[in-house]
Parts: C-alpha cells; structure tokens; sequence
C-alpha cells in the first residue's frame, strides 16, 4: 500500500492497473445461475426493491449498506439476516456497527417470500441481499454490474466478527485499510465503495466527536469544514439527540453520482472515515480527486469493486443451505 504518485495522471494509471488486478470473479458464481431453475428470480428481486425504495428513497442506501454488513463478515453468507439461535449463536443485528441502524430486512424478507412462492428452496438469501443491493444502485442513478450468482446461505452468525470486522465511522484510515485487506480488498476498492456514502444518512452518534472533541482536547475536527460544522451542531448537540439523522452528501442526498467526492475535496466529509481519505494518505487523496472529476471512473471502479465485494468467501456447493426463512436456519425453520 506504499504507493507515491506525482500526478493525478500517474494515479490515475495506478488505480487503473490495481483495480483490473484484483477485479477477477469468483469461479463458482456466474451470473445465470438460475436461469434454468428460477428465471424471474432478477425481476422478482427488482420489482420489489423498486416498490420499497418509492415508499422510503432511504431504502436504497439501507438495501446497499446491508450487502457490506453482510460480506465483511464470514463472507456474503447472509448471516447478517439471522436472528438469534438460542444456545447456538447471537444474531449480528445485535453489533455496535448495526444496531439501531441497519436496516432492510423486511424488504429481504419480502422478496424471499415472493421467490418461495415461485420457485420454491432454490433461491438464497444472500444472492437477494446481493442482487437488491445492485438494484437500489441503479435506482438511484448509479451504475449497473452483472451479479455473479451461486452464493448459499450460511449455518450461523458472529456478533463479535460484526463488532471487530466492519469499518467504523471513527476508524484511521489504516484501521479502515487493514480490514479491507483482510477481505482481500485493496485501497481502490476502499475508496471506491467509500462512493456508497453518496446516498443514505448516518447518526449524530457516529460523527459527534467531530464536533465537539476530536483529538481529546475541546475541539472540533480542524479538517472539518467550519461552517459546515456549525450547520451539524445546530442539530448535533454535545448530549442528546443521538439518533437524529444526517444525509451523507447533502448536496444530492437520493443520487448516487460522486458528488461524495466534491464534499470531501470541500472538507464537508459528515464522517471521519470519509474526510481521512483526503487528509491521511497521498494515494487515496488522489483516487478521490480522479473520482471527483470523473463520474465515469468512480462509476466503473463502484461496479467493478461490488462484484469483488460480492465474491468474498461465498459458501457454494453443499455448503451452508438455502434457508427457507432468511431470518433462520432451516433446520430449525416450522
């Protein structure tokens, strides 16, 4: 990760080489996966989140946010969807980083329910959860990728690879790094599918310490621009008011485009770990000046590296199962 580049162009090129690198598939998922023994899974799946995401436009960053819960921790498994198993394992709904945040799972639940009823015990949850995240992303404007498909559900859950695995809000930008190394993720992808904080909101909670305190001396965050922190502080108080909603990119809160970026060259990054891509390293300070100018770019890159996303560590074969209900294991399912 010791990358140093002259130039925008040299990123550019850089981020180009290491993105096609790491942008191979997975070779047990293909995207036709059911074509044969559930043809209308794609359209069952899209005709819902459509639906959803007009009742509640949030939703399309929720569908998204879930699918990253998902594969950061035991792989695109669909563990994220388990509620607890009693004497087996805790739910991961239960964590710091999606408790009283994450949402979602009634739409999941009602495509499952849809493709029971069409093709029953074939489809997985965590092919829905990857497909609904693809479709919430083109809603809003953003690009489309072919979903490789194949995935199956996994057996259990793990709240403490949920609490330890997934960046938080206040990580450096090597904690955030590290953990997306340890999914075999690289720094294009890290800043590339930072790109998804172009839609959806975050809480007061997760970006207080910016206001008020951010080094442990009485301060706001100096990376933090002023004005833009006094407008957060009017509704972000020291105390209180912790799950009052914030939108990510104010600018165009329910368009996926890289306006994300243009926040963070004006240091009106809303979270920590957005504003440290510009100020904690050369190399990712350059990526989001080349996404900055360029949609075209961070929209290639966005797909490219949601399939690589989407292949980490899937269970294929006969392992895990196609659980009948996502939010329990079918052998314990009535």
């Amino acid at each position: 990760m010791a990358l140093h580049w002259s130039s925008g162009l040299a990123a550019l090129a850089v981020a180009v080489s290491l993105f096609a690198a790491g942008a191979a598939g997975h070779p047990f998922l293909v995207p036709q996966f059911y074509e044969h023994t559930c043809p209308q899974m794609q359209a069952v799946v899209g005709g819902i989140v459509a639906k959803e995401h007009a009742k509640d436009p949030r939703m399309a960053a929720s569908l998204v946010r879930l699918h990253f819960h998902d594969c950061f921790v035991q792989g695109c498994d669909a563990s994220v969807l388990l509620d607890d198993a009693h004497g087996r394992f805790t739910t991961e709904k239960r964590s710091n980083p999606n408790r009283d945040s994450l949402r979602g799972y009634e739409v999941i639940d009602e495509i499952k329910a849809a493709l029971e009823h069409a093709c029953p015990g074939t489809v997985s949850c965590a092919d829905i959860v990857a497909v609904a995240a693809r479709d919430s992303t083109v809603l809003t404007g953003g690009p489309g990728w072919e979903v490789p498909l194949g995935r199956r559900d996994s057996l259990t859950a793990s709240l403490s690879g949920s609490n330890n695995l997934i960046p938080a809000p206040n990580d450096t930008l090597p904690t955030i790094a590290a953990k997306f190394h340890n999914q075999g993720l690289d720094i294009v992808d890290l800043v590339a599918l930072s790109g998804a904080h172009t839609i959806g909101d975050s809480r007061c909670v997760s970006f207080r310490q910016r206001l008020y305190n951010q080094n442990n001396d009485g301060r706001p965050d100096p990376t933090l621009n002023p004005a833009y922190a006094a407008e957060l502080r009017g509704r972000c108080p020291k105390s209180g008011g912790d799950q009052t909603l914030f939108a990510l990119d104010p600018a165009t809160q329910f368009r996926f485009d890289n306006q994300y970026y243009k926040n963070i060259l004006a240091m009106n990054g809303l979270l920590n770990s957005d504003e440290v891509l510009l100020t904690q390293s050369h190399e990712t300070m350059e990526l989001v000046k080349s996404y900055a100018a360029s949609n075209a770019l961070f929209f290639e890159h966005f797909a490219r590296s949601m399939v690589k996303m989407g292949n980490i560590s899937p269970l294929t074969g006969h392992s895990g199962e196609i659980r009948k209900n996502c939010r329990r294991i079918s052998t314990t399912s009535n």
